[in-house]
């Protein structure tokens, strides 16, 4: 692994991330339990869920010109000080006006680590393993979100709900060190376009690589050049916070499955993603990257159908497992794509819309979910999110010379028919 990666800048930015998943992972395990011990309201609770949400719409775009501007290293370290303020704020934080900002900006620093990490990661990858490098920020960040929770029930057995939010803050500190004692900056004297070595292989007639020098491009070029990538996102963030919110509520309504155990849903979902995210990236570097999200989006959105009628909770996990397999790991493999066909120069840019897209899917998804649902039950809901991801699947038939490799497939495959 370590020759196929072999920019030690890459697995601190690993480390980094692993950081903040367990912060992550640590604060959420107590918000809800935090807020209704504090006489928090249901409906103003996912009103701060929004407001999180917002703040992710709110800075997507800006963190892109941040780390263009200032680079990918300066960006990290102020957007993970800025999240540990406002997670170290919150138990100290007593209305709900007070909250949601806090939420807010919540979302606001966390998109701009997210900008930030992606793009260094992309830039210092080679074009042969770009899968492989965001599989595993993929995993890197789960990992936190399972080391994260244990943590978190351990500080609330000695201590309270609060500390844990303190204990978060102390792991993003931890993370800001690392960054700036471990994380290599912009060589001087290149631009953020060059300065990683260009030991890539040359890409085919007519491709458009990250390593290749360009003119500015506006900000419609760059969103066209990644549409299929910011769709993936987009459907994958509308999906997760829907089923987040409604699959339990689903489950115990129409399946009879006692509240309970519906918590091992989460975690069947998240050891699918761990167990399918690096083959799928690898799969992506060698195959094409769009073949493989049109593959991984049919196979999760199937079992996303075939749920309603499974009739017994062990096939519901396996269902869940293979969903987490299959959609979660749809994630990486777009964001490899994206840095395959974006100029490393306007990375930050398009890794911005791409956040944006994510953070809309977010925003749009449990609206509409809860309305399915509330009208129509679970099954409509359900069937609804598979649908989306049959859309998906369309579109990248529809775009499929969005994927360099499929250009080059079809050349080969034309010259063998001469």
């Amino acid at each position: 692994m370590f020759r196929r990666i072999p920019d030690r800048n890459i697995w601190v930015i690993y480390a980094v991330v692993v950081l903040l998943g367990i912060a992550y992972g640590t604060s959420i395990a107590v918000l809800a339990l935090h807020l209704d011990a504090h006489g928090i309201p249901k409906l103003a609770m996912g009103g701060l869920a929004a407001a999180f949400a917002l703040g992710i719409v709110a800075l997507s775009i800006p963190a892109g010109w941040i780390v263009q501007r200032f680079g990918a290293k300066v960006t990290l370290a102020a957007a993970l000080a800025g999240y540990a303020v406002c997670v170290t704020s919150f138990p100290f934080l007593s209305t709900l006006f007070g909250l949601s900002v806090a939420r807010f900006f919540d979302g606001a620093f966390s998109v701009g680590v997210w900008v930030a990490a992606e793009t260094a990661l992309l830039s210092r990858s080679d074009r042969s393993n770009k899968g492989l490098v965001m599989s595993l920020y993929a995993i890197s960040l789960a990992l936190g979100y399972v080391v994260g929770p244990l943590l978190s029930s351990f500080v609330v057995r000695v201590s309270t709900t609060g500390t844990a939010f303190v204990v978060a803050g102390g792991l993003a500190c931890l993370a800001v060190v690392v960054v700036a004692l471990a994380l290599d900056g912009e060589p001087k004297g290149k631009t953020a376009s060059s300065a990683h070595g260009d030991d890539e292989p040359a890409p085919e007639s007519g491709v458009t690589t990250a390593l290749e020098p360009a003119a500015p491009s506006t900000a419609s070029s760059i969103f066209w050049r990644t549409k299929t990538s910011c769709f993936a996102t987009f459907t994958y963030g509308y999906f997760q916070a829907s089923v987040v919110l409604f699959l339990p509520l689903y489950l115990m309504a129409a399946k009879k499955v006692p509240a309970d155990r519906t918590i091992l849903v989460t975690a069947f979902f998240a050891a699918g993603m761990l167990v399918m995210s690096t083959w799928a990236g690898r799969l992506g570097d060698r195959h094409g990257h769009l073949l493989v999200m049109r593959v991984l989006a049919a196979i999760g959105g199937t079992m996303v159908a075939g749920f309603v009628l499974m009739p017994s909770f062990a096939l519901m996990c396996v269902a869940v497992f293979v969903a987490g397999a299959t959609l979660a790991s749809i994630s990486p493999v777009s964001l490899a794509l994206q840095g395959v066909v974006t100029p490393r120069s306007e990375l930050g840019r398009a890794n911005a819309f791409y956040n944006a897209a994510y953070a809309a899917g977010m925003l749009v998804g449990p609206p509409v979910s809860g309305l399915l649902f509330t009208r129509y039950g679970g099954a409509t809901m359900l069937f609804h999110l598979a649908g989306l991801w049959a859309g998906f699947v369309v579109l990248t038939v529809l775009f499929a010379a969005d994927d360099p490799r499929h250009a080059s497939s079809s050349r080969a495959m034309r010259a063998m028919l001469r």
